[in-house]
C-alpha cells in the first residue's frame, strides 16, 4: 500500500512552468505573498517532523508515515511553491530570505508546544490539516493562471489525504485514551483559533524583509499585507467542506450536528474572516 501511494503521487517534473502566464501572476502583490510565503512553511516542515516522531515514537505505523510520505510530501509542496516563485518572480532572493525565516521558526517548533496526550494530537493535526486545505483550495479558485491553479489544487488534495491519515490515527488514539467530546471539541476550537499562527506571521516578515527591506519594520505595512492576503483567502474559501472536516472528529449524531452547525460555522467563519 506503502509503495503504491508513493508511486501514484505526483511530481514536481508533472508541472509545466513554461506555460505559466506571468501576465496573470507577475503584477499580482498579494499573489506574491501568497504563494512566497507558503513556501516557506512548507520547506520548513521537516522541523516540525522530527517533533512529531519523537511524540509517536514507539507507534512504527504512524512514525512511518510521518517520515516517510507526509513528510516528503510537505517538503516537495515548498520545492514546488519555490520553483513556481523562481519562474515568475527570478529576482526574488528566495534563498537569503528563507534561511532568515528558518532561524525563527526552529524557535517556534518545541514537543512542548504539542498536546497533551497522543488522541488530542492528532486532534490538532485534523485541524491544522483543515486550514491548509482551505489555505489552498482558496488559492487556486483565486486565480486564473493555470499552472498555480494546477499546483494548488494538487496540494490541497494532499491535505485533504493527510487529514484521512491523522483521522485515522485519532480514532485509534480515541478508543485507547476514552477521550470524550468535549476535551475534542476543546482542542478543535484552541486550534482553530490558533491557525492564524506565528508561523504564518514570521513567513510574512521575511518576505517584506527580502522584497522590500525598507518597510520591514513598517508594522502597518505588514498588517495590511497580512489583511489582503487573508480577504483573499476569506473570499474564495469553501465554508462547508471546512466545516465538514473540522467537525469530523466530534463524530456527532446527525440529530445534533445539525443543532450544532449554525454556531460552528459562525465561529469558523469568524476565525477565517477576522
Amino acid at each position: 500500500m506503502a509503495s503504491q501511494e508513493a508511486e501514484q503521487h505526483w511530481q514536481i517534473e508533472d508541472l509545466d512552468f513554461s506555460r505559466i502566464a506571468l501576465d496573470k501572476v507577475r503584477p499580482d502583490e498579494n499573489l506574491f505573498y501568497l504563494v512566497t510565503s507558503a513556501s516557506f512553511i512548507e520547506s520548513g516542515s521537516d522541523l516540525y517532523t522530527q517533533n512529531l516522531v519523537d511524540f509517536f515514537r514507539g507507534d512504527d505505523e504512524v512514525t512511518d508515515w510521518l517520515s516517510n510520505h507526509w513528510e516528503q510530501e510537505e517538503l516537495q509542496h515548498g520545492k514546488a511553491l519555490r520553483a513556481y516563485v523562481r519562474h515568475v518572480w527570478p529576482e526574488f532572493e528566495w534563498d537569503t530570505a528563507y534561511q532568515g525565516f528558518l532561524e525563527e521558526y526552529a524557535t517556534y517548533c518545541k514537543v512542548e508546544l504539542l498536546a497533551p496526550t497522543r488522541a488530542l494530537e492528532m486532534t490538532a493535526r485534523c485541524v491544522v490539516e483543515t486550514g491548509t486545505a482551505t489555505y489552498y483550495r482558496a488559492m487556486a479558485r483565486s486565480t486564473d493562471e493555470p499552472v498555480l491553479q494546477d499546483l494548488a489544487t494538487r496540494i490541497a488534495t494532499d491535505e485533504v489525504n493527510h487529514y484521512k491519515h491523522f483521522y485515522r490515527f485519532f480514532r485509534r488514539y480515541r478508543e485507547q485514551e476514552k477521550l470524550s467530546r468535549f476535551r475534542v471539541m476543546g482542542t478543535i476550537g484552541r486550534r482553530t483559533l490558533e491557525l492564524k499562527s506565528e508561523d504564518a506571521d514570521c513567513a510574512i516578515r521575511h518576505v517584506v524583509k527580502a522584497r522590500s527591506p525598507g518597510r520591514a519594520s513598517d508594522t502597518a505595512y505588514v498588517e495590511r499585507l497580512s489583511a489582503d492576503m487573508n480577504s483573499t483567502i476569506r473570499t474564495n474559501l469553501s465554508p462547508g467542506n471546512t466545516l465538514k472536516m473540522l467537525m469530523r472528529p466530534l463524530e456527532l449524531p446527525a440529530k445534533v450536528q445539525a443543532v450544532i452547525q449554525y454556531p460552528i460555522r459562525q465561529f469558523m467563519q469568524h476565525v477565517f474572516l477576522r
